[in-house]
């Protein structure tokens, strides 16, 4: 399903933090959202949710999600904070099981299907061993892929994932993209992520939206975000940018 972003302003606190952010998802896409700390990139996230107050439009596969009830918005779109809820005595079974809600009436029980999709769920990120396992008993890359579980349990056709590799090693990190990656391209899904590593965004995602002070700065395939003069200008870093993988671009920082 694209998603659409057109003229999006958000103030919080009386103080402007995005204004007139625009940005295309095409269908079964990767788009980063990348930017420097401060910029509204976990904003833009929770806005497309309608977590936060916003005036503008966002549309997925053409329907305004400003129309819809937010168990109905749950169903087309799922989303993982930067810094979930982890209940550490709950199980990784019935964490992911949460993401079911959107389909269990009000004040009912989860049914069998719902415990079987979670189940399945579960296998297909290599999880099952951990499902009895509390949360607060895992490794921080074990919680990262229950955290997704729980996203893809919903059964969506929208991942919106703030800062999926946060606080992981370089090892996690990479393990994670990669499951993101081949998730995305199994299940056709449309993937938007927040992302302050800017290599890994680069070599992952198909397009890339820099906000700079709450707007897009410059939006396009990789190597025509992550130039030399563009992370000078709104990261105030000096990079080297050269071509990795498939002309994608690898940046390394400049010693003065």
């Amino acid at each position: 399903m694209t998603v659409l972003v057109r003229d999006l302003d958000v103030a919080l606190g009386g103080r402007p933090v995005l204004n007139g952010v625009s940005l295309d998802a095409p269908a079964g896409s990767w788009t980063a959202i990348i930017g420097p700390n401060g910029a509204g990139k976990s904003t833009l996230l929770r806005a497309v949710l309608g977590l936060v107050p916003s005036h503008g439009e966002v549309t997925v596969a053409g329907v305004d999600l400003g129309t819809l009830k937010p168990r109905q918005r749950a169903r087309l779109i799922a989303y993982t904070p930067q810094n979930p809820n982890l209940p550490v005595g709950m199980t990784a079974f019935d964490y992911t099981l949460l993401g079911r809600s959107p389909y269990i009436p009000h004040l009912g029980r989860e049914g069998a299907r719902d415990r079987v999709i979670t189940a399945e769920v579960l296998d297909r990120l290599d999880l099952t061993a951990f499902a009895a396992r509390p949360l607060g008993h895992l490794s921080g890359g074990e919680r990262q892929r229950v955290v997704l579980a729980r996203a893809l349990a919903q059964q969506t056709s929208v991942l919106l994932l703030d800062e999926p590799t946060a606080a992981l090693d370089i090892g996690h990190q990479q393990q994670v993209m990669e499951l993101i990656d081949r998730l995305r391209l199994s299940d056709e899904l449309t993937v938007v992520t927040t992302i302050h590593d800017l290599t890994l965004a680069g070599q992952y995602a198909d397009r890339l939206v820099l906000i700079s002070a709450g707007r897009v700065a410059v939006a396009g395939e990789p190597a025509q975000v992550l130039t030399r003069a563009a992370v000078e200008e709104h990261f105030d870093a000096r990079v080297r940018v050269t071509p990795g993988a498939g002309g994608r671009p690898v940046l390394s920082l400049e010693r003065p």
